[in-house]
């Protein structure tokens, strides 16, 4: 929301200066964004007059001039094509900044002639983006005068952010009561003398909705102006209006988009003369119904959405924008001004179908004073009848009003139960009554407050707390510490909230990439990955493409990956923590550590052929993010299952008993060609709900348990079927020669000639680490007897010969 400082004078009766109200907005829950103060910058600017320009000696494009600046004349080089002599512009000094070409102003000699200053347009002033000339003024502008204050521009522009439910501030006149109520000043009145008339008025208004659907508008008010001068605006308004970025049109126009700041109160006004007929009908469009609006876009309609329309048809979309069939001109002579209170959910509705941004669609769907249509039409016609003559008809209105009034219960003491803050109830009162709310007192304690028309936002007594506590100011609010509930603090997180900020390092430090995108994708590819569903469909979304939940990471790291290998970026490797949503239940949302692994494990080099990436280094990470999270990944089971987008045969799934707690493995080449992907691609997917947080076990880590004694390692080669797999191998060597096994691992898998068919041998080197004291042959024996009977009972395999 922007107005100017004069702006709000002009509501407010105050003697505080602008930063003492500068300071106040904030306290009130209206935040300051920014000022802008061109009386300020432009300080150094002065109106001069050229009295003599000649063409530069060594340059046909510029002019030498000599300018009178009030103080003296001086030489200015000038490159305008409308520099001559005569001219009345204004001057920067040499060392005044100027800031539409960032630039501090030196003496400085231009092709042979010292320029000792510099004749400005509007764009190096930044007024506007007018830049084929200097500013040409009046020719009795003052000269010699600063030109801020002479032009108007001497009035700082201030900018606040205004909350959803603060539609009341977006308009001077709000923003204006909140200062009166919490004593910066009063607020005056609205000077709006009733216009006595008998003339009636050239259109009428007709409601023509469905049965129970009245609310769409529950009011309408309308006046016909007849021989209005619709000239340019009055300077202040122009100068106003532009200051907050509203370009000024034409005098009509200019006081609808005055008043829509001035009172939050939009307005639309229609040339009589190009209505069909004397009757506008507020409806619901018909299906295909085609409407011109006044930002010269064509939009097609249905019947959801609510227009105001003549015998030609709609021209009018309710509470948005108006149509350019029936719009002002220069021309106009005859106008209809309309003041309405539209649903707002409504407005809303039509407005994001529409793809429309406009100022009055943000106020509308907001909520206005629903009783403005009634009262405010006086005070408009007389701004209208002052600045353009003309003489109005009598006010035409339509609908019953809404049904705003309300009382709630409320008690002064809540305040401080709510706030801690004591706030005497006399000064509630007065803070109350000044916002406009009206008080009923049963007794001393208890009150009955009914809000204003243009308080929407007021539901309960803790509405009414909040407004007492924000004119009495934020910063009234007493620094209290909170209560100390232990002798020893907690932690601000717990493990489950520590567990996604240690994987994000774990994978970045095993050379991987974080992406954050977004949690939903489109359907197809929803679809294709395990999801789609109906029920996971958006109901608003951003995008058409991003229209569903994401039932796993993976693809929208795959789009990030075909983005970067498309522009040159090859060989990516992305993880992602985070949401993913397979079904529409309470516990379905689940947090998943994803990546995804493409190309080549390393860059070429002169040690040989980088290899291609592949399942057993998707399983890798998925075992490093597991062993992360505290679990045991020699107890892990592997098992040849795996979702669709997994390659069969190259992907696999890591339990702990019947629970499978990741996935990993090469992608499916038709999940490659899906996302445009040449090379191998592995992922894996690991889901942290489904694994259990590590028991506590204090600050401090567990001793280490070093040996004194040599480690003896054996080699054992065996002969198993070809389905047995080495993990089975690998559990049933560990399980026979417990404690003494520290290690075991493959390092040899052959299958051919001399091994039989449907056959394989399997070396494996077996590490024993005695902990008491050095092994003895016969022990060293027992322990390889041991292995050798355990492999033959559990996996029917026999020592290879």
């Amino acid at each position: 929301m922007k107005f100017t400082w004069n702006w709000l004078k002009d509501h407010l009766d105050t003697e505080a200066g602008m930063a003492e109200i500068l300071d106040a907005l904030p306290m009130l829950g209206l935040e300051v964004e920014s000022i802008e103060d061109k009386g300020k910058e432009l300080a150094a600017f002065t109106i001069a007059r050229i009295v003599e320009a000649n063409p530069h000696p060594n340059a046909d494009s510029l002019r030498v001039c000599r300018v009178d600046t009030g103080d003296g004349e001086i030489e200015v080089v000038c490159g305008a094509p409308n520099a001559r002599a005569g001219l009345v512009g204004v001057f920067a000094p040499v060392g005044s900044y100027v800031p539409g070409i960032d630039l501090t102003l030196t003496e400085a000699e231009i092709r042979g002639v010292t320029s000792r200053g510099m004749m400005c347009s509007e764009r190096e002033m930044m007024l506007s983006d007018e830049h084929d000339g200097i500013i040409e003024l009046d020719a009795d502008a003052p000269v010699g005068q600063a030109f801020a204050p002479w032009a108007g521009l001497d009035d700082p522009m201030i900018e606040i952010a205004i909350t959803p439910n603060r539609a009341d501030c977006l308009g001077v006149r709000g923003i204006a009561r909140d200062l009166a109520a919490a004593g910066f000043g009063t607020l005056k009145p609205l000077e709006a003398a009733s216009i006595t008339t008998r003339v009636a008025s050239r259109v009428k208004w007709a409601i023509d909705l469905p049965a129970g659907q009245d609310h769409l508008v529950p009011r309408v008010s309308g006046r016909s102006f007849i021989g209005v001068n619709n000239a340019s605006s009055p300077a202040w308004m122009q100068q106003r209006l532009t200051a907050v970025g509203q370009r000024p049109i034409s005098a009509l126009v200019d006081i609808t988009n005055y008043i829509m700041i001035d009172l939050g109160r939009p307005l639309h006004a229609y040339d009589i003369d190009r209505i069909k007929g004397d009757t506008l009908t507020i409806r619901l469009a018909h299906n295909g119904e085609q409407m011109e609006a006044l930002n010269e876009k064509t939009y097609t309609l249905d019947d959801t959405m609510l227009v105001i329309g003549d015998a030609d048809g709609a021209d009018d979309l309710a509470g948005i924008m108006g149509g350019q069939r029936s719009g002002i001109t220069d021309d106009t002579t005859a106008m209809f001004l309309e003041m309405a209170v539209f649903d707002p959910i409504s407005v809303a509705t039509t407005g994001r179908k529409l793809n429309i941004h406009s100022d009055a669609r943000y106020r509308f769907e907001r909520g206005l004073d629903v009783t403005s249509p009634d009262w405010a039409m006086d005070y408009v016609s007389a701004m209208v009848m002052d600045i353009c003559g003309g003489e109005a008809s009598e006010i035409e209105c339509a609908g019953p009003g809404a049904d705003w009034e309300r009382s709630i219960a409320f008690r002064p003491a809540r305040v401080a139960e709510l706030s801690g803050v004591e706030v005497d109830p006399g000064k509630q009162d007065d803070i109350l009554t000044t916002l406009g709310f009206t008080i009923t007192r049963d007794d001393a304690d208890h009150w009955q407050v009914s809000p204003p028309p243009w308080r929407g936002d007021i539901d309960g007594a803790a509405d009414l707390v909040e407004e007492v506590i924000r004119i009495n100011g934020f910063d009234a609010i007493p620094e209290l510490a909170l209560p100390r509930l232990s002798v020893v603090g907690h932690p601000a997180v717990d493990a489950s909230q520590k567990r996604p900020h240690s994987l994000r390092r774990l994978l970045a430090g095993r050379g991987m990439m974080e992406a954050v995108t977004f949690s939903f994708l489109d359907r197809k590819t929803a679809e294709r990955f395990g999801g789609g569903a109906e029920a996971m469909q958006l109901v608003n979304p951003i995008s058409t493409d991003l229209d569903t939940m994401r039932p796993t990471i993976l693809p929208n790291l795959l789009s990030a990956i075909s983005r970067n290998a498309a522009r040159g970026e090859a060989d990516a490797a992305m993880f992602e923590v985070g949401p993913v949503f397979p079904g529409d239940g309470p516990d379905d949302q689940r947090t998943v550590a994803a990546g995804v692994r493409h190309g080549t494990n390393a860059p070429r080099n002169w040690h040989g052929e980088p290899r291609g990436v592949d399942w057993a280094d998707a399983k890798a990470d998925a075992l490093a993010v597991l062993a992360g999270l505290g679990v045991n990944t020699d107890s892990l089971q592997s098992m040849p299952e795996a979702p669709g987008w997994y390659h069969p045969g190259q992907s696999g799934a890591l339990c702990q008993g019947r629970k499978v707690l990741a996935h990993f493995g090469a992608l499916h080449p038709s999940v490659l060609d899906a996302f445009d992907l040449r090379g191998p691609a592995a992922a894996f997917e690991v889901v942290l709900d489904d694994v259990n947080l590590p028991k506590a076990k204090g600050p401090a880590r567990p001793l280490v348990q070093l040996s004194a004694f040599q480690p003896v390692s054996r080699d054992f080669a065996f002969v198993l079927d070809a389905v047995v797999t080495a993990e089975q191998l690998l559990r049933a060597i560990r399980g026979a020669g417990k404690p003494l096994v520290s290690d075991a691992s493959v390092f040899d898998v052959y299958a051919g000639k001399g091994i039989g068919d449907g056959r394989k041998s399997v070396a494996v080197s077996v590490t024993l680490q005695p902990v008491k004291a050095t092994l003895r042959d016969e022990e060293i024996e027992a322990v390889s007897t041991a292995i050798i009977e355990a492999v033959a009972k559990h996996c029917g395999g026999e020592l290879r010969g």
